[in-house]
């Protein structure tokens, strides 16, 4: 069977890889499993349909995956609610506020606009798990498309936008933001008109660039991972900081005033210290990932909080911080979770947190944590899984790896999202990251050519 679901859902290019076609199946066959899902059926209302919530980002396939993806879910009798475009954690939030069954996001978060994608969440306001997943695929695999019961519903779902809104406007009431110099990098993306009007709301007066989406322009040497437009804009018009966000919004990397990059380690961190002395910290214990730097371990550790570490992908970031019972966990990459607020990244919430946890002090004075030398690199592959085997490649990692026992760490690992190989690498000085990085880089490139 063909694996379709990545760490982040279906993703892939539109209309080659993520068709209209499979869209409309993966519609039907997700609605299929939540029908089927034990205790899901109202003992009053025995006949209710699936409810689906359906929201999207900018980009220009959006309309016509979304158009795919409702008719599947009607022609398996589910009924289709349409939130337009949205940030990604708006959907967890709705979900509660509603009581759909499943909410579906098209989005290849920050990836360029010919990509697409769609992740699925569940009636608990979580990512679907791995099961769940398996159990559409096989759902695809064993597709009998006989005619429903009945055809669903396919309607818009007015005031979703403001619903998210007031949901952040009543976590961060207290929140003064009147006289903050900041700027804000929508990345021609889902956060466009939430993130500069939450900010208004707070008292701000933001500046905000790439807030003019064509469908095309979605992360297009914008947003969090094109920051460096951001530090430019900060440093050019001596503002205090800014913050870029990715195409669906949940994630967030931040500048200061000098235009360093403040990545999601460092809010993290920020963050951490802060709610524990508020007393917000569940079990004084925070959730990262194995591609968290060295510092941030030694600054916690001192801080009395506790660390434990996943796979790369906020998905397992999150079943971490369930199984625990904490609040707190996120990515280097700028996913940051905040539980007591939404079971998901929310790059304008983390935004919102990190002022909070400043209450108006410099960001270029940040003192969480110290970061050890990083390097990392993504290489292009034909095949990430044929290159992650080759014995050269083993070899080549394991023998880094021990030169820096106790010193530092290697981590080469595929892409769950793209045809890459991440190479990276800490070491106690940048000379030393870097030339154990290029070896290790040069060795992936041998092995495609």
């Amino acid at each position: 069977m063909r694996k379709l679901f990545g760490t982040d859902g279906v993703r892939g290019v539109a209309g080659e890889v993520l068709t209209a076609e499979l869209a409309l199946r993966l519609g039907r066959a997700v609605t299929q499993e939540a029908a089927a899902r034990p205790g899901r059926r109202d003992p009053a209302r025995p006949a209710s349909p699936v409810r689906v919530l359906v929201i999207r980002d900018t980009r220009e396939s959006g309309a016509m995956l979304e158009s795919a993806l409702a008719a599947g879910v009607a022609s398996a009798g589910g009924e289709v609610l349409l939130g337009g475009v949205l940030p990604t954690p708006a959907a967890p939030l709705l979900l509660g506020r509603y009581g759909f069954d499943v909410a579906a996001v098209i989005s290849a978060s920050h990836n360029p606009y010919r990509d697409n994608g769609i992740k699925f969440f569940g009636a608990d306001a979580f990512k679907l798990s791995d099961a769940t997943e398996l159990a559409i695929e096989r759902r695809l695999e064993d597709e009998q498309t006989g005619a429903p019961e009945r055809i669903g519903r396919i309607q818009t779902l007015h005031g979703t936008h403001e619903d998210y809104l007031r949901a952040l406007h009543s976590r961060f009431a207290g929140l003064d933001l009147g006289g903050l110099d900041v700027v804000l990098d929508c990345a021609n993306g889902s956060t466009h008109r939430a993130a500069p009007e939450i900010f208004r709301r707070l008292g701000a007066e933001p500046i905000v660039i790439a807030d003019a989406p064509d469908g095309r322009n979605i992360n297009d040497g914008c947003g969090s991972t094109h920051v460096g437009a951001l530090a430019d804009v900060v440093v050019a018009g001596g503002h205090a900081l800014g913050f870029a966000f990715d195409g669906d919004g949940d994630r967030l990397l931040a500048v200061d005033r000098h235009g360093a990059v403040v990545d999601g380690d460092e809010l993290i961190a920020l963050v951490a210290l802060h709610l524990r002395r508020r007393g917000l910290l569940n079990d004084d214990g925070v959730v990262v990932t194995v591609m968290t730097n060295y510092g941030f371990f030694g600054a916690m550790e001192a801080a009395g909080i506790v660390c434990a570490t996943t796979r790369v992908g906020d998905r397992y970031v999150l079943e971490e911080l369930r199984a625990r019972g904490w609040s707190l966990g996120g990515e280097q990459s700028g996913h940051i979770i905040d539980m007591g607020f939404v079971a998901s990244g929310d790059g304008i919430a983390a935004a919102l947190l990190t002022l909070e946890a400043l209450a108006g002090a410099d960001l270029a004075d940040r003192d969480a944590m110290e970061k050890l030398p990083q390097r990392l690199v993504n290489v292009p592959v034909g095949d990430r899984d044929v290159v992650m085997a080759a014995p050269e490649l083993t070899a080549a990692t394991h023998a880094a790896h021990a030169g820096l026992a106790g010193r530092g760490r290697v981590l080469v690992r595929p892409s769950g999202t793209e045809q890459l190989v991440r190479v990276m690498v800490e070491a106690p000085t940048a000379a030393e990251t870097d030339a154990i990085c290029a070896r290790l880089v040069a060795i992936v490139e041998r092995l495609c050519a």
